[in-house]
């Protein structure tokens, strides 16, 4: 049987843990995705993937402070990503509220490095906005992997405090 996560651990007022968890990760990545189609002469998507964005943060297992403190520099993040692929190391960011929110050690900062390095790489390769989705995408792949690192970082830290 697997360890609990620590937000596992947290009582909570409504709902369970994964459908939060799935929920939050849904609205976090949908909004983020849905405000890249934004243009000037369609500007909805940026109200409505914000909004998403937002309460998809909300909405995670976690103590209250942990999920407040993302939602103005992740929001802030996905409308740089409107500037193009050289903003993508942005998402380190978002990664990193997505470290606090789930209650990861500080050894999993550990995990922000490939997240950074794709960023950089992004930008020096993608100089076009026409290259956003390919920008994005690689970088979705980079932060999955990051987090499951992060995951298994903390499961360490948490084997070797017992």
């Amino acid at each position: 049987m697997r360890p609990l996560e620590p937000a596992e651990r947290l009582p909570l007022r409504w709902g369970t843990y994964d459908d939060r968890r799935w929920a939050g990760l849904v609205l976090i990545v949908g909004g983020l995705v849905h405000l890249q189609a934004a243009r000037t002469e369609d500007l909805i998507p940026l109200i409505v993937g914000s909004a998403a964005h937002v309460v998809g943060w909300l909405i995670m297992p976690a103590h209250g402070w942990r999920r407040l403190v993302p939602l103005l520099p992740s929001t802030l993040v996905v409308w740089l990503l409107l500037t193009g692929p050289q903003s993508v190391w942005t998402l380190t960011v978002t990664f990193l509220c997505w470290l606090l929110v789930r209650h990861r050690p500080w050894r999993s900062l550990l995990a922000v490095s490939p997240v950074l390095l794709n960023g950089v790489v992004a930008a020096a390769a993608y100089r076009e906005y026409v290259w956003m989705p390919v920008a994005v995408g690689a970088s979705a792949i980079v932060i999955v992997g990051a987090a499951w690192w992060a995951a298994a970082i903390a499961r360490h830290v948490h084997s070797d405090s017992h």
